[in-house]
């Protein structure tokens, strides 16, 4: 050790000397005042340290030289005058304000080197850089290996996390990875992670490029940005873009999307169902199965398709991979499902697929939706307005159009079926702006029979007749698939009887009489096409009524079966048919919480009804929960067919109700009565929406 010191010159002990108000003075001035001459090495061991050496070695190689060849003193004395200064911790690491200033005033080409040093350090020794490769390429470090490290770490994050891969991603070039190749990941991870613009923009450097690297990954994420944007037909622009020859193992994906877009025979041409899975994987599996039940569905046994499509389901489940797709397996089973009437399983199936993040989240959404849509089918519309509230939340980024979309319909659908005409213009509304962003596909008829209803209900069919046509146009294109065809006719039977049309709903009860050699649904829809005829034209039998409107509950339809036995109940000629058809009503749709047996006895014996009423409990309104909901329909200028074919009660008992809500709030005429129930319900003083005289 003397000998050491005999050789190394004499060091000057640092200290943090306070300056003449008693202040520490600035970290830096410190750094550059004592930090020199003698004090150099400890300098350089701090500067190490900084960008990320470890004690006890091994040291930048200049450093370890003079330390092997004494010309400074050993490496423990510079350990132990650094700590001695507060310079250097206990645990080897430079203090935060130190390590700043050191970075600070060395020059940018030193400390990259040193970094490169590091690199080389880590690599001889065969271990990974982890969060270093991270911090060296926000610092500004440009060397292959760090960015080769940062892809493989994004490469893995892909299918798991995309917005930690995208970061990565975007370290990595920092770090000086190839923009190209490595653009259709970053897409991926772009899109995985809600940022469609980003996706889109970085596909398009790619696609255009003259030999596109990861070619076909780069196809399935365009493809998945175009259908989340509604777009569908440009998803299967892509792939015949990309052809047969290069889409390989994406050709069951490419099979979605162009049978979406109403292009069969480009999808057989592209994916062979009986060819083998492109491995023995889950996903490869998944992959083919979807494709195999999305032309299944288009055949005789549309059934099978379900089928198919529920087993790909629970494979990517299984596999927990979120892939750019154009449609989940899962997604799509549920649509199959809803269209079969079997709303029940749609939302089990997307339930599953929720939970285990099939998709990943940009997939969440739609599967939310999905299970809102079934649940209005099932005549549940507090679960089917909390999904789509948990849809919209789902995300810190809005709905995408296609989403957006079926939102809007959704809201329509429950706003209808609800009887709420403020509430439905303001959902139509909606819908209306959100059908400019999309474009119709296979995948969307749903949506868009709901709205071919409303806008019907509304008087706006002719802001519909234009998508209906293409709809109609897509499905002749594939052949009118009996499976996806059917609810379509079904809402145009609907608004043909909205419109009074008998001209417009002749082909469509045709459609589906001759659907039902192949579909229990359209089975139950043509009969219940011919019993609302008979009814709207006064001449029904109550039993086949009955009958039409409980074959509707079982096919996942009871809101449509108790509106055909209300609307029969208002028109039945004797008090027994109309007792029979509004019980019929009253079990397929219950309506709300009951204002109480009283309440009840009173819609069922006209003659009871101000008894009754006096019975039900009432607020200080002085009006029961039975009055109040009579008086809101009032208010919306309903007649006393309509209040009666809304909540199942006949005619009478409606006149009877809006008397005694006369004689209770005292109004002497009807402008009298509807300004007294406006104060009684608390309602913005508007005229309704359709006044009539009771």
């Amino acid at each position: 050790m003397d000998g050491h010191l005999q050789r190394a010159e004499r060091p000057v002990p640092l200290q943090a000397s306070p300056d003449h108000q008693g202040h520490p003075p600035h970290v830096t001035e410190l750094v550059a005042s004592q930090l020199r001459g003698a004090q150099a090495a400890v300098r350089d061991l701090l500067l190490a340290l900084s960008v990320g050496f470890a004690l006890p070695g091994p040291l930048p190689a200049d450093l370890q030289h003079k330390l092997d060849s004494g010309t400074v003193e050993d490496l423990d004395a510079l350990v132990d005058r650094a700590e001695a200064a507060g310079l250097l911790r206990p645990d080897g690491t430079v203090l935060g304000t130190v390590q700043h200033a050191l970075l600070a005033s060395t020059p940018t080409a030193k400390v990259h080197a040193l970094q490169r040093e590091l690199v080389s350090v880590f690599m001889s020794a065969g271990q990974p850089l982890g969060s270093l490769a991270r911090e060296l390429a926000r610092g500004g470090l440009a060397d292959h290996r760090v960015a080769a490290e940062l892809e493989q770490a994004a490469d893995a994050a892909l299918e798991g996390d995309p917005r930690l891969a995208s970061q990565l991603y975007e370290e990595a070039l920092l770090a000086g990875a190839d923009p190209l190749a490595t653009a259709a990941r970053r897409a991926q991870a772009a899109a995985g992670d809600g940022e469609l613009d980003a996706a889109a923009r970085i596909i398009d450097a790619l696609l255009v490029s003259p030999d596109p690297p990861d070619v076909r990954r780069g196809a399935d994420v365009a493809a998945s940005v175009w259908a989340q944007r509604g777009m569908l037909a440009r998803a299967a622009d892509v792939y015949s873009w990309l052809g047969a020859a290069r889409v390989g193992p994406s050709a069951p994906l490419a099979a979605v999307a162009m049978i979406g877009a109403g292009d069969r025979s480009g999808a057989e041409s592209i994916f062979q169902p009986d060819a083998p899975a492109a491995s023995p994987t889950l996903l490869a599996a998944a992959l083919v199965q979807t494709g195999q039940g999305i032309i299944a569905s288009l055949g005789d046994k549309p059934h099978q398709g379900i089928s198919l499509l529920i087993h790909a389901s629970d494979m990517l489940n299984s596999a927990r991979i979120a892939l750019p797709l154009p449609e989940t397996p899962a997604a799509l089973a549920a649509l199959l499902a809803l269209h079969s009437g079997d709303p029940h399983l749609a939302e089990t199936v997307c339930r599953s697929a929720a939970a285990a993040g099939q998709g990943g989240n940009s997939a969440q959404p739609r599967l939310l939706l999905l299970q809102g849509w079934a649940a209005m089918m099932q005549d549940k519309p507090e679960e089917a307005r909390l999904a789509a509230t948990e849809a919209a939340k789902a995300n810190p980024w809005p709905l995408v159009p296609r989403d957006e979309f079926m939102c809007a319909a959704l809201e329509v659908g429950l706003a209808r079926r609800n009887g709420d005409v403020p509430e439905l213009l303001r959902a139509w509304e909606r819908a209306r702006e959100a059908m400019l962003h999309t474009s119709v596909d296979l995948y969307s008829l749903l949506p868009w029979g709901e709205l071919l209803i409303a806008a019907a209900r509304l008087r706006e069919t002719p802001r519909v007749a234009q998508y209906l046509d293409e709809a109609w146009k897509l499905l002749g294109q594939l052949d009118d698939p009996a499976l996806w065809a059917v609810p379509l006719h079904w809402a145009a039977v609907q608004a043909a009887l909205l419109n009074e049309s008998p001209a417009d709903l002749a082909p469509h009860a045709t459609a589906l009489a001759r659907a039902s050699a192949h579909s229990q649904l359209a089975a139950v829809l043509a009969t219940a096409g011919k019993a609302w005829v008979s009814v709207l034209a006064g001449r029904f039998r109550p039993a086949d009524v009955e009958g039409a409107a409980r074959l509707l509950g079982a096919v996942g339809m009871p809101w449509e079966g108790a509106r055909l036995a209300g609307h029969a109940a208002a028109r039945a000629d004797e008090r027994r048919d109309m007792m029979r058809l509004l019980a019929c009503a009253r079990d397929l749709h219950p309506q709300g919480p009951p204002a109480g047996a009283a309440s009840r006895a009173a819609d069922l014996r006209p003659g009871a009804a101000e008894t009754a009423g006096s019975r039900a409990q009432s607020d200080a309104s002085g009006l029961s929960e039975r009055e109040k909901e009579v008086a809101r329909l009032v208010l919306e200028g309903k007649t006393y067919r309509e209040i009666g074919e809304a909540i199942y009660i006949s005619p009478r008992t409606a006149e009877h109700h809006i008397a005694r809500i006369r004689r209770r709030l005292g109004a002497e005429n009807r402008s009298d009565l509807l300004t007294r129930l406006r104060l009684a319900l608390g309602v913005d003083n508007q005229q309704p929406l359709n006044p009539q005289q009771e």
